[in-house]
């Protein structure tokens, strides 16, 4: 067979000729989808009793059924089932899922979403602009619509605040932008307070995009930063965590991405933010609903299409969530005459649909690639030959001998800075606490709920750095947990109770080349291997699905009170109120860095 990938369809300018041929039964189609209701995502009705003929990987028509009275077309029989337009999931990180492109395709299909835009800022804070293009190389050979949103704050803050492993300045930004179609927009501008204070680095970023007419994604909290970052070109946020916050966009001309998160994770805020439509009375037009992160596990389970039925559960109709999950998707980028509708010469990426909105069977671009909820021998092979990185992206764990990780006991009284893990949303209290002279650690860990965390810089730009900290609340009370993903600068975070099981996490992790990893009595008890700049496996996500569940379990089992995904937050240093990096504690808003410990 040709290679599935999105280039498999021909563009519509080469095509059009041939399409008017058959929606005029001049020519016969390829395939024809029959007996379905189609759900129109244009006029949001359900039509009953409609075939489809598709050519060329494209739609010719719909059709009432029976229309079509040829005999050489394939036939499927949709059985009366709905037919929509495959989901367009308008911001997500492929890294969360810590699959490739290639990989991440099959979950994608399974779920009934065709095309994504992914902001690739992991992989760039790790590889710089290579990271990127290497990420941009694997999407051009995955079975999937893949378009990128071009990182645009690595690092997310600073040398003075963190160590990164790339620097994607204005001109590295500018220059992929006019490298590659596929990079279609500017990625979430993550340092808000930058842009609304009028930061010239930040800015200029802006200005790359802008110039070439490209559209910016957002990341803002707080009510009084919504009219500069609007003034300042953002036209797009999925951080709407609540009512009033997501009317305040709407209302500044910035599209709403409804993120859907796990319900047992703090990412789900589409439940409030839809209240700016269900009860202040706002369109849906510029509303779109998006997954943003899943690990390979939560992808399985909680796809954008569990998402748009959240929607519905939220509100809305069946035929406006599912426009909210496809053509909102796709006419934010300007794509709508492409993807996320069945009009003539659109795509023929196609999901049949039970009357719950749950996917059957998934076509992309008119080739069946899921059927009856299974992969088919079509998609398996295109699977089996996946993108290889450059070698230099297993190499991307850099330590040097003899780290220490764990601070000295204090001798005399002191204040502590800590980090309090507060359920259940990603922010972290800053708790001072007083210390008196004890003869062991444990002695502190039982009175105040504490455990190490320690953070190292890992691409190999320092001299060993190594920040050391303290967790209250984590839960942890033996062993150690942790994870070369690190958000945003991806530096290796450790948590635990004792050097012993903390040095045999790191050295896993090093050995492995990256990886998220529990540690119990001297022994790695879980660990998913991450060998690809220390965010990716090379395996089939149902692989990685698999050894994500091992994880979580023994995650579970060492009582951690947040989840690995949450952990990973605690050295992004742009989220209040402490974070510790490389460089050490990082006090926010007010960026200052602060020791760990000063006289009582």
């Amino acid at each position: 067979m040709t290679t599935l990938t999105r280039f498999s369809v021909k563009p519509l300018s080469t095509m059009t000729r041939n399409l008017a041929d058959v929606a005029s039964a001049r020519r016969e189609p390829d395939l024809v989808i029959g007996d379905a209701r189609v759900l129109s995502t244009y006029s949001e009705r359900i039509l009953p009793d409609r075939e489809i003929w598709v050519s060329g990987g494209r739609i010719a028509a719909v059709k009432p059924s029976g229309s079509y009275r040829g005999s050489a077309a394939k036939r499927y029989d949709a059985r009366g089932g709905i037919i929509a337009p495959g989901l367009v999931d308008p911001h997500i990180h492929i890294e969360s899922s810590m699959v490739t492109a290639c990989a991440y395709a099959e979950a994608a299909l399974l779920n009934g979403t065709t095309t994504i835009f992914c902001d690739s800022h992991e992989i760039g804070n790790v590889m710089d602009v290579a990271g990127v293009e290497a990420m941009l190389e694997d999407a051009r050979q995955a079975p999937l619509s893949i378009f990128l949103t071009v990182p645009s704050t690595v690092p997310a803050t600073s040398p003075h605040f963190e160590t990164a492993g790339g620097d994607l300045t204005p001109g590295k930004i500018a220059a992929l932008f006019d490298k590659w179609p596929e990079a279609v927009a500017l990625g979430e501008k993550m340092d808000f307070v930058q842009v609304a204070m009028g930061d010239e680095r930040s800015h200029a970023i802006l200005a790359a995009a802008l110039e070439r007419g490209r559209p910016v994604s957002g990341h803002v909290y707080g009510r009084e930063f919504v009219s500069a970052y609007a003034a300042s070109g953002v036209t797009d946020t999925h951080e709407a965590i609540d009512r009033d916050i997501a009317d305040d966009m709407l209302e500044a001309g910035i599209w709403l991405f409804l993120r859907g998160g796990p319900p047992t994770t703090p990412w789900h805020s589409l439940p409030l933010a839809i209240r700016t439509i269900t009860e202040l009375g706002a369109s849906h037009k510029r509303i779109a609903v998006c997954t943003d992160d899943r690990d390979a596990d939560d992808l399985l389970l909680f796809g954008q299409d569990w998402v748009t039925r959240e929607a519905v559960k939220a509100g809305m109709t069946i035929e406006q969530a599912w426009s909210m999950g496809s053509l909102h998707g796709a006419t934010r980028f300007g794509m709508e005459n492409e993807i996320g509708g069945l009009g003539g010469g659109r795509r023929a990426d196609l999901v049949l649909l039970t009357d719950e909105l749950k996917p059957v069977s998934t076509w992309y671009g008119g080739e069946l690639v899921v059927d009856d909820r299974k992969i088919t021998s079509v998609l398996d092979e295109a699977l089996s030959k996946p993108y290889r990185y450059p070698e230099a992206a297993y190499h991307t764990v850099k330590l040097p001998a003899n780290l220490k990780l764990t601070p000295d006991l204090p001798t005399v009284p002191v204040i502590a800075h800590t980090i309090k893990t507060e359920l259940p949303g990603i922010t972290l209290g800053h708790v001072k606490l007083r210390l008196e002279p004890a003869n062991d650690w444990q002695t502190h860990f039982e009175r105040h709920g504490l455990c190490f965390v320690t953070v190292i810089e890992r691409h190999g730009k320092s001299a060993g750095n190594v920040a050391h900290g303290l967790l209250n609340s984590f839960g942890l009370k033996k062993g150690a947990v942790a994870s070369s993903v690190g958000h945003d600068s991806h530096n290796i975070i450790v948590a635990g109770t004792n050097e012993a099981d903390m040095q045999i996490a790191l050295a896993a992790i090093e050995e492995k080349q990256g990886g998220v990893c529990v540690v119990m009595d001297g022994k790695v008890t879980a660990m998913v291997p991450l060998p690809i700049a220390g965010l990716l496996s090379d395996k089939r996500v149902h692989e990685v699905a698999e050894e994500t569940k091992l994880l979580k379990i023994e995650w579970e089992k060492a009582e951690c009170t947040i989840a690995y995904m949450g952990f990973n937050l605690i050295p992004l240093s742009v989220i209040p109120e402490i974070r510790i990096t490389d460089k050490g504690l990082v006090l926010v808003p007010e960026m200052e860095i602060v020791p760990l410990f000063e006289p009582a």
